[in-house]
């Protein structure tokens, strides 16, 4: 009672007390209730009580469902037949509702149901005893109907903490129910009441996807019973969720394919073509007609392979998609453009058609079945364009209005895409241009309504990858055109973004040098406007300098000019700091085609204008400058020295800057933004210069191990990671880089001792470990026999569990690098350092990788540790498996059986034999499956694992 009186009292406070702190807390207290082993009884006592409310008996009925999903092992054998007892009369007692309650009492019967073997519901399992229930207790149907309609789909419910193995059997058992189920159903249907709530159940048992015959299910009453209703109105939501399942159903492959259905698909597929004219129907409620395009998009995608062949019964089914891909409502529309992807997949890719044999008839095929279907994708393309018109109130958009309709664009775009594959992109274009054509004449003169054009325009950017480069119809019109708009924002940025996506046809043009003036007049017209179109403008501007380089040699002066103007703010310019970037990267494309005597001066005044406001800077506090006054500037040399691929022309521009830089190292080390924008600029400079700046990087990683050792910034191994790449090899820079490994990793192990360390640093053991990868692929030879190679395994086996991803993710590929050394580095000295280190240490990473999969880590990185492991197994066989074997003995049997275990040291073994790895991911993952399926379990497997219980050796000189 105390503690039922506790439960009241939380569930008061959580939903009725003033104070969100008192709220907070019961919510927390109540969750807390619930993993205890008292909830069990208090919940079952509350919901049998008379006197609980509405809002116990939710939260009662919400914990006893949990309880039996993820706690059912905590009861003692023999519970089950008065578990059962108790939850079929609380199904009887909420039969009537309400209906949360009834529906969470359902889901903890069928729970119950995973977890325990069909024998113990007596013979039939639990869909006969369910019958028999039904049959003693006829005023308790509806309370049945709706468990009969739960059971399939926990069938597949993992928070249900049941074994694979039982899993899997439960699945048969139901399977081998279906017959049982359907008959219940079947009887269910007289009581004319309850018919929704039966179409409702066959729908869910129909998920199963059993293969019933189609000939036995195209006479079944329950069939038709769901046909029937599609001609009821409203129309029936349990008829058509039916009806898609059964749609589902014949192309399932577990159901026999489309060729054993045949006789089902012939009942269902002209009824619902029936339904075509509600579509335009508009007495016709909005939800109905959803439900009429839900079925018709439902038979394209399942039957896409058939529709594709072409024959007069697909192309009706195909106008019935066009249909309702007309329909004014975007929702509506869209349901269909799976499908259009589908199919034009299936038109396309060779796969389609390799049962004809010679690639003669191949092609023939091909060309007549893309012949059939292209005025569908031709009136596609008429249809979908102007589904991407800013609305009139465009304006008062909320974010995710905004945001929604962004995402429509992107859809629409795709359904172009997928046109344009089968009509190719000229022919697509042609018809765009004429709805743009079209549009200029309804709205009057010059674009007066700017929202269809700018639609059409969109449209036109979207197939740009698809048109041909020397397309000469259509392209020179609709460029002369954007010559002509008017200054509207949203129509302006789409031009610009427009400009930018045709920048390799604007180079293959013949007209290419005259056009490209006033081109950049557009996109300078477009940074004067608002932010969002100089952002399109800097884009496009970028995509023009790299396809249009060589045309636009001649004219670096006055695109350095226009860079001047945008990021000095010159001529009203809105470009932002983050979009000048792309002005920087255009400019230093151009500077690429550039001789190496203009593009060094070109270069020169480039970074001097990058240079100048740091040295201004540098004359004053640097400590007191806010980082985005720096980082903007030294941004820009990171992408001149990223874009400017002179190498020696890079390398004296950072040769003649290295001052400044050296400046900054010294005045902002602690200071991470800065720092991270230096590196990055260091890093470029290495990638492109390579020996030409062999002077510099002496003093460079003198700074990096300074300033390493006093503050820790990530952003100096990661730059250590690219010299690493670069010169690890080279025999003349051997010193430095050997020292510079040995400092940062010792240095780096001496901040992360613990996994409490490792989880406060995560960005540094992510770029640590990076850089201990590219050690062992770029100077294995100086940093394998290094005194610290055995220290930072120590550092990695302690990280392992760190629980941020991609510093997890660095950690296992070191290793995992380290135990596949002979497929990069098959030297024998290298190899027995590498044992010396493993060996003494094999059995503690075992266990800690075991322990990862099963719970120390997310179920996200199994696919990591399970590499981790296999490489392992790979690298040292038996003593590996045994090692292995060593750390599941560890485990109860009560977690995991022998069998379980078993199954998976066999697969172990047969890698360490050289069998295909694949065959051990299944038994990895059923093994995780097992040692997570819920909380008890997996604190119970890391109790015995002890993952972050090292048991160190000594350091291996």
């Amino acid at each position: 009672m105390e503690h039922q009186n506790a439960v009241k009292e939380a569930l008061n406070a959580l939903y009725h007390h003033p104070d969100d702190t008192v709220r907070v807390q019961a919510d927390r207290w109540l969750q807390n209730f619930q993993g205890t082993l008292d909830a069990w009884q208090v919940a079952d006592n509350l919901l049998h009580d008379s006197s609980s409310n509405l809002e116990t008996l939710i939260f009662c009925s919400q914990t006893l469902r949990s309880k039996v999903q993820r706690d059912f092992e905590e009861l003692p054998p023999g519970a089950f037949q008065k578990l059962r007892q108790s939850l079929t009369t609380l199904l009887k007692k909420f039969h009537k509702g309400p209906p949360k309650v009834r529906t969470q009492i359902s889901i903890a019967v069928a729970a119950l149901a995973v977890h325990v073997p069909a024998a113990d519901w007596g013979d039939g399992g639990i869909v006969s005893w369910l019958r028999d229930e039904m049959n003693m207790h006829p005023e308790y149907v509806p309370g049945f109907l709706e468990l009969l309609t739960v059971l399939p789909e926990e069938t597949f419910n993992y928070k249900i903490a049941a074994r694979p193995d039982r899993r899997r059997q439960f699945e048969k058992e139901l399977t081998s129910q279906m017959e049982a189920a359907l008959s219940i159903l079947t009887a269910c249907l007289n009581i004319i009441e309850l018919k929704e709530q039966v179409l409702e159940a066959f729908a869910s048992w129909l998920r199963l996807r059993h293969g019933i015959p189609g000939a036995v299910l195209a006479c079944h009453s329950l069939v038709h019973a769901a046909l029937s209703s599609l001609n009821c109105d409203p129309l029936s939501e349990a008829s058509v969720n039916v009806i898609s399942e059964l749609i589902h159903h014949t192309a399932s492959p577990s159901s026999g394919g489309i060729s054993a259905q045949t006789p089902l698909i012939q009942v269902i597929v002209p009824q619902i073509l029936s339904l075509k004219a509600h579509l335009r129907d508009s007495s016709k409620d909005e939800e109905d007609v959803k439900a009429i395009g839900r079925l018709f998009a439902d038979v394209g995608d399942s039957y896409v392979e058939l529709i594709a062949t072409g024959s007069d019964e697909s192309m009706v089914i195909v106008h019935a998609l066009l249909e309702v891909a007309s329909h004014p409502e975007f929702d509506i529309a869209s349901m269909t453009f799976n499908f259009w992807h589908s199919l034009q997949l299936t038109l396309t890719k060779r796969d389609s058609y390799i049962s004809l044999g010679s690639e003669a008839s191949i092609d023939a095929e091909r060309n007549r079945r893309q012949h059939i279907f292209r005025p569908a994708y031709e009136s596609l393309v008429s249809l979908v364009g102007f589904k991407v018109q800013y609305p009139e109130d465009y304006q008062n958009l909320s974010y995710e209005d905004l945001k929604e309709f962004k995402q429509t664009r992107y859809a629409v775009a795709d359904v172009l895409i997928d046109a344009a594959l089968i009509l190719g992109g000229d022919t697509t274009l042609k018809i765009l241009y004429m709805k743009l054509l079209e549009a200029n004449a309804q709205t009057g003169k010059d674009f007066q309504e700017w929202r269809p054009a700018e639609a059409i325009l969109f449209c036109i950017w979207a197939i740009s990858n698809y048109v041909s480069v020397v397309e000469a119809e259509v392209m020179p019109q609709v460029m002369a055109l954007l010559q002509n708009l008017p200054q509207q924002a949203q129509l302006l940025q789409t031009a610009c973004l427009l400009v930018g996506a045709y920048s390799k046809w604007l180079n293959a043009a013949p007209a290419s040098v005259s056009i490209l003036p006033s081109i950049i007049r557009i996109l300078m017209t477009g940074m004067g406007t608002s932010e969002d179109c100089a952002a399109a403008a800097a884009l496009a501007f970028r995509h023009i300098c790299d396809d249009c380089r060589k045309n636009l040699c001649g004219y670096f002066e006055d695109l350095f000019k226009i860079y001047c103007m945008a990021i000095n703010g010159g001529g009203s310019y809105k470009v932002s700091a983050e979009d000048s970037l792309n002005l920087v990267e255009a400019l230093g494309m151009v500077v690429t085609e550039l001789p190496l005597d203009q593009a060094k001066s070109a270069l020169e005044k480039l970074c001097f204008s990058a240079a100048s406001p740091l040295q201004e800077a540098a004359k004053e506090d640097l400590d007191k400058k806010h980082a985005r006054e720096l980082t903007v500037h030294i941004d820009r040399f990171a992408f001149l020295f990223r874009y400017v691929n002179h190498p020696e022309a890079v390398a004296a521009e950072i040769n003649k800057h290295w001052a400044i830089f050296r400046v900054i190292f010294d005045a902002r080390p602690w200071d991470m933004r800065t720092m991270e924008s230096l590196c990055r600029a260091c890093k470029y400079a290495v990638r492109t210069s390579g020996r030409y700046i062999i002077n510099t990087i002496g003093e460079m990683l003198a700074k990096i191990q300074f300033h390493y050792q006093q503050h820790h910034q990530p952003c100096f191994l990661y730059l250590s990671s690219e010299v690493i790449k670069i010169f690890g090899s080279d025999p003349s820079c051997a010193d430095y880089l050997k020292n510079l490994i040995e400092t940062l990793f010792a240095h780096t192990t001496c901040l992360m001792t613990s996994i409490k360390e490792v989880t406060a640093r995560p960005d540094i053991a992510d770029d640590c470990f990076l850089l201990a990868s590219r050690c062992l692929r770029y100077c294995p030879h100086l940093f394998i026999p290094s005194p610290i190679f055995s220290p930072l395994v120590d550092c990695a086996m302690i990280g392992i569990t760190v629980q941020h991803r991609e510093a997890c993710h660095s950690i296992l590929t070191f290793l995992s690098d380290i135990f596949d050394l002979e497929k990069s580095v098959n030297e024998e000295q290298f190899v027995r350092i590498r044992d010396s280190v493993i060996i003494p240490r094999g059995a503690t990473i075992t266990r800690i990788l075991i322990s990862s999969l099963a719970g120390a880590l997310p179920s996200s990185r199994l696919d990591t540790v399970t590499y981790a492991l296999l490489a392992l197994t790979r690298t040292y066989g038996l003593q590996a498996v045994g090692w292995a074997k060593e750390s599941v003995s560890l485990i109860p049997q009560t977690a995991v059986t022998e069998t379980e275990s078993t199954k998976f040291l066999q697969a172990l073994s047969d890698v360490a034999y050289g069998a295909d790895v694949n065959s051990l991911i299944g038994h990895v993952e059923e093994l995780s499956d097992v040692c997570r399926r819920n909380r008890t379990v997996q604190e119970l497997v890391q109790a015995a694992l002890k993952p972050l219980e090292l048991n160190l050796v000594a350091p291996v000189s």
